[in-house]
């Protein structure tokens, strides 16, 4: 049996008189690809929003490797997020977007160019490195955003609903890629959809939420 490198125990949250998260416990396994499937406003943004750290549960507990981290700030924790809208610097060419958080963290030069280049690869834009982030097209700056995620080696990489602006053809193709890069890195992929087919596709684990509730 895999180890589990997150539990979520009773996790409770609430805005105002709504119940968005009802008494959530979940466990997922070390390289796991989990994805939660649901409605628009079933809790499952919210559920990957306390657990990367931008928002707290009202009760509960996210243990992590086997330490409580409900209290820990967003910096601190081994996960990193890609949204469905992809955040990128307009300022700064794809390299740059890639290795801003590297930078951030003092990582030496020659470190960052090695990392940088590896994932640039990795998401096949390696011709791409000193274009304008916004002369790209919407997959290949999902791919950046990715990219951007993958080269701060988090144990956890936490995607929602990733591939949602994309067009029909494009998304087939990510998903794919997605899932070979899952592969790859060997990491804990959690994922976001209210898309059944996206989650049959690539996931180990479709854990399903409906008005709060694990069904």
């Amino acid at each position: 049996m895999k180890e589990n490198i997150i539990e979520f125990k009773n996790i409770s949250k609430h805005f105002g008189d709504k119940c968005i998260l009802d008494n959530i416990s979940l466990s997922v396994k070390k390289g796991e690809f989990l994805t939660l499937l649901g409605p628009s406003g079933c809790g499952k943004t919210t559920l990957l929003r306390i657990l990367a750290g931008f928002g707290s549960a009202d009760a509960g507990e996210i243990i992590m490797n086997g330490e409580d981290i409900s209290k820990m700030p967003p910096h601190l924790r081994p996960v990193n997020t890609v949204f469905q809208r992809y955040a990128l610097f307009p300022h700064l060419d794809v390299y740059e977007n890639i290795a801003f958080g590297l930078k951030l963290q003092n990582v030496p030069v020659d470190e960052i160019d090695k990392r940088v280049r590896r994932v640039l690869k990795m998401v096949s834009m390696t011709d791409y490195e000193d274009r304008d982030v916004e002369s790209l097209s919407g997959g290949q700056q999902q791919r950046i955003a990715i990219a951007r995620a993958i080269v701060n080696q988090p144990e956890i990489l936490l995607l929602d609903e990733p591939l949602g602006a994309l067009d029909l053809k494009m998304r087939k193709e990510m998903q794919i890629e997605l899932k070979n890069m899952h592969k790859k890195l060997g990491i804990t992929f959690i994922y976001v959809t209210h898309d059944q087919e996206e989650a049959l596709t690539m996931s180990d684990k479709v854990v399903v939420i409906n008005d709060g509730e694990i069904q």
